[in-house]
C-alpha cells in the first residue's frame, strides 16, 4: 500500500513497486495529489486506487506485505493553506495507517522530512543531530506534525513489535511536481518557461540539495522493510546556493529572465545539506542522476504541462 499515491513521489513510488512486480493499492484523498498523476496506471491489474482521507480509519481487503505512508501535503503553498489538515493527517492520519499496518501484520515505512532538523545549527545535517525547529511558526504545522509522526512510528514499534522504518526525505524534484508547488524547483521553471523573472528570497546564498526522484524512490525501496528502525536521511549531498540553482534553471531553459528579489519567509531554512553516510552504510544507496540530466527531464514535462496536455483517473473505489 502506498499513501499518498497520486502525489509526486507517490505516484513514481507506484510506479517502481508495479515494475518490481508488486500488487499495488493507493489510497489518496486528493486534497494535494492529482489524479492526473496516476491516470497512466489505468486498467493496470495490479493497481487499484482509493479516494480516503486516511485521518478516517482505513478498510481495504487484501493482505499487505508493506505500506508506504506518504499522506501529508507536502509544499509550502500547501501545507500553509491546510494546516489543521496537516497536523491532522501527520497525527491521527499516521496512527490510523500504523493501526492498520499492526492489524495486516505489515511493515511500516513513515516518509517524514529535512523540516525535522528546522533551520538547523548542525551542518550537514546527520540523523543524530535532533534540530532547530520554531514549535510555533508558521511552518511548524508541517514540521511539527511529522517530528510527532516519527515518534508515533517509534512508540509503536517499541509498543507493539510492529516493524518500522523512517526516511527522512531532502528536497526532491523531477516530473509530477505541480506548478504552484511553492518549491524552489517548480517556481522557477514555470517562472522561466514562460518568460517571467525568478524570484529568489533573501539574498540567493541559502542552500539546498536537489534529489531527483528517481533515486528518492530508490531509497525508499531499500529502506522499506529493513533493519533498522530509526530515522535515515535521503537526499543528495551536493549543494547549491538558491542564487545558482536559479542561474541553473535559466541556462537550462534558454531564457533570459531576469532574477528578482524577495524578502525571505520566517523560518525559512539557511543551509540543509544531508548527510547520508547512514544511507550508504545501511543500504548501499546514494544519488545517481546528476543535476542537469534531472532538470532536462522536468523541464521536459513542465512545458507539457504549461500545454495543458494532461489527463485524469477516477478512483475504481472510493472510500470516502
Amino acid at each position: 500500500m502506498v499513501t499518498g499515491a497520486a502525489g509526486f513521489i507517490g505516484s513514481h513510488l507506484c510506479d517502481r513497486l508495479l515494475k518490481d512486480g508488486h500488487d499495488v493499492a493507493g489510497v489518496d484523498n486528493l486534497l494535494t495529489g492529482r489524479a492526473e498523476n496516476l491516470a497512466h496506471l489505468e486498467g493496470h491489474h495490479r493497481f487499484q486506487w482509493f479516494r480516503h482521507d486516511v485521518v478516517a480509519p482505513l478498510d481495504v481487503e487484501g493482505p499487505f506485505d508493506g505500506i508506504y505512508h506518504l499522506a501529508s501535503p507536502a509544499s509550502p503553498f500547501d501545507y500553509l493553506k491546510h494546516p489543521i489538515q496537516t497536523l491532522r493527517t501527520g497525527s491521527e492520519g499516521t496512527r490510523n495507517v500504523l493501526e492498520f499496518a499492526r492489524e495486516r501484520n505489515a511493515w511500516f515505512l513513515l516518509t517524514s522530512t529535512s523540516e525535522s532538523y528546522g533551520d538547523p545549527l548542525e551542518h550537514p545535517q546527520a540523523e543524530t543531530y535532533w534540530g532547530h525547529v520554531n514549535p510555533v511558526g508558521p511552518r511548524s504545522c508541517y514540521d511539527e506534525s511529522k517530528r510527532f509522526g516519527e515518534a508515533l512510528t517509534m512508540a509503536f514499534h517499541r509498543q507493539h513489535g510492529l516493524r518500522t522504518n523512517i526516511a527522512r526525505i531532502f528536497n526532491t524534484y523531477g516530473p509530477r511536481m505541480k506548478l504552484n508547488d511553492g518549491r524552489i524547483v517548480p517556481a522557477f521553471l514555470s517562472q522561466a518557461l514562460q518568460g517571467q523573472p525568478l524570484t529568489v528570497f533573501g539574498g540567493g546564498s541559502q542552500t539546498r540539495s536537489f534529489c531527483y526522484v528517481s533515486d528518492l524512490v530508490e531509497g525508499l525501496v531499500r529502506l522499506g522493510g529493513a533493519a533498522e528502525r530509526y530515522p535515515v536521511n535521503l537526499g543528495n549531498p551536493r549543494e547549491l546556493t538558491v542564487l545558482e540553482f536559479a542561474e541553473a534553471i535559466r541556462n537550462l531553459t534558454g531564457g533570459v529572465s531576469e532574477i528578482v528579489y524577495r524578502p525571505l519567509p520566517e523560518d525559512d531554512p539557511q543551509r540543509r545539506r544531508p548527510d547520508i553516510s547512514k544511507a550508504r552504510r545501511l543500504l548501499n544507496w546514494e544519488p545517481r542522476v546528476d543535476l542537469e540530466e534531472g532538470l532536462r527531464e522536468t523541464i521536459g514535462y513542465f512545458r507539457t504541462r504549461l500545454n495543458g496536455e494532461v489527463k485524469s483517473l477516477s478512483p475504481a473505489n472510493p472510500l470516502s
